[in-house]
C-alpha cells in the first residue's frame, strides 16, 4: 500500500522539511489548518471543472497533511486533540472534496454515471474510516484495506491530471467498498479469536454498573418505600 512505503520512499524529504519548519517556529496546528484551506480552495477549482488546476493544489494540501503529524512528533508537540482534529479535518478535507465534484458533474447532462460513482466513492470512504474508528473504540485492531486514505489522493490527483477521470472513479468506488468490508472482516476475525475475554470484559463492566447504580440502605433504617 501507498500509505507503508510511499511514507519510506519520501521520509528524507519529510524528515528535511520539517526541520525547516522546526527551525521557523511553525505549529503542526498551523499545518493541519493550511492544509485544510487548500482543500478548501481544490473544492472551489473542482466545482468549476478546473480539474487539473485543482489537482495541483490538492498536492500542495496533501504535502501538509503529510507533514504535520511528522513536525508534531519531531517536536515533542503530539496531543490527542491534534489527532482528532487532523483526522476531522481529513474527513472534512475529502468530503468536500467529491461533494465538488458532484456538483459539478450534477450541471452537465448525461453525467448521471460520474454522479453516481462519486456518492459511491464518498460513502466507502466514510465507512473505511469509521470501521477503524469503531474498531479501536472497542480496542480492536482494524488496519486492513487495499485503498485507504493516501492511496484514494494519489488516485484522485492522477485521474484528475491526465483526463482520466472515470475510470478513475470506476476504481475509487469498488475498491474503497471492498477496503471497507475487509476492514470488517478483520474486525469479525480479531473478535471471534476473543470471545471469552469480550465476554468477561463485558460482565465486569455490567457489574461494575450494577453496584456503582444499586442503593444500599443504611442497616439500622428500613428501606424507603417509594
Amino acid at each position: 500500500m501507498f500509505s507503508k512505503f510511499g511514507r519510506q520512499f519520501f521520509a528524507p524529504f519529510v524528515a528535511y522539511a520539517v526541520g525547516l519548519l522546526q527551525t521557523a517556529g511553525v505549529s503542526p496546528n498551523a499545518l493541519t489548518y493550511t492544509g485544510f484551506i487548500l482543500t478548501a480552495l481544490t473544492a472551489v477549482l473542482l466545482a468549476g471543472g478546473y480539474f487539473r488546476w485543482g489537482a495541483l493544489l490538492l498536492l500542495v494540501a496533501s504535502i501538509f497533511d503529510m507533514l504535520d503529524g511528522a513536525l508534531a512528533r519531531a517536536t515533542e508537540q503530539s496531543s490527542r486533540f491534534g489527532a482528532f482534529l487532523d483526522s476531522t479535518l481529513d474527513r472534512y478535507s475529502e468530503s468536500i472534496t467529491f461533494l465538488a465534484l458532484a456538483f459539478y458533474y450534477s450541471g452537465i447532462p448525461g453525467a448521471r454515471t460520474e454522479l453516481l460513482l462519486v456518492v459511491v466513492i464518498l460513502i466507502g470512504s466514510l465507512m473505511v474510516s469509521y470501521t477503524r474508528a469503531r474498531a479501536e473504540a472497542l480496542n480492536v485492531e482494524c488496519k486492513a484495506g487495499m485503498l485507504q486514505r493516501p492511496e484514494r489522493v494519489v488516485l484522485l490527483i492522477a485521474g484528475l491530471l491526465i483526463g482520466w477521470l472515470q475510470p478513475v472513479l470506476w476504481i475509487m468506488a469498488i475498491l474503497t467498498n471492498i477496503s471497507a468490508i475487509q476492514r470488517i472482516y478483520e474486525v469479525y476475525s480479531n473478535t471471534r479469536q476473543l470471545p471469552s475475554t469480550l465476554a468477561n470484559a463485558g460482565s465486569a463492566s455490567g457489574a461494575a454498573t450494577n453496584a456503582a447504580t444499586k442503593i444500599v440502605p443504611p442497616r439500622d433504617q428500613p428501606p424507603v418505600q417509594s
